[in-house]
């Protein structure tokens, strides 16, 4: 194996350069790399858009054009760790306009693609030794829709 890092590919109906722009206008250091168009040799239309390269926090993605054989679903999803509540929100409120919010951290954006948005305190509350606190955390966050640090922070104290 080489050692270049792996690449995501995301695959759309149309929308894989929309996608690009509409992500890396979201996660800072990121940007739009190369934007490659389909040939006479098809599949798609000549001159439209094939694959659209991109980073988003320097991890590296592929936005292909395929057509509409294949739909993203729950089953892969992208996990945003985040620093604090404004994070959340942050994250929250523009990957989910236009998409659906789902519940305990997750939504489908308007892509459709499935992303988890996280305090990374909620990862450090569940690797706790403490089972109560543990158990309370999952339950609190079992309520949520999008992720309430707060709260989280009430549950795991016991509070």
């Amino acid at each position: 194996m080489t050692d270049h890092r792996f690449t995501t590919c995301l695959w759309f109906d149309t929308e894989a350069e929309e996608a690009a722009n509409f992500y890396t206008g979201i996660f800072p250091a990121s940007k739009l790399g190369a934007v490659h168009r389909y040939t006479e040799a098809g599949p798609g239309p000549a001159g439209s858009v094939a694959l659209a390269e991109f980073e988003l926090n320097g991890q590296r993605f592929s936005a292909l054009n395929g057509g509409s054989a294949h739909k993203f679903n729950e089953a892969v999803s992208i996990v945003v760790r985040c620093a604090d509540q404004a994070e959340v929100d942050h994250y929250w409120d523009r990957l989910s306009d236009g998409g659906r919010e789902v519940a305990c951290g997750w939504l489908t954006d308007r892509y459709g693609l499935s992303w988890q948005i996280v305090p990374a305190a909620f990862f450090d509350m569940i690797a706790d030794p403490d089972q109560d606190a543990v158990t309370r955390v999952y339950r609190a966050m079992f309520t949520m829709t999008k992720f309430d640090v707060a709260a989280l922070e009430q549950a795991y104290a016991g509070a």
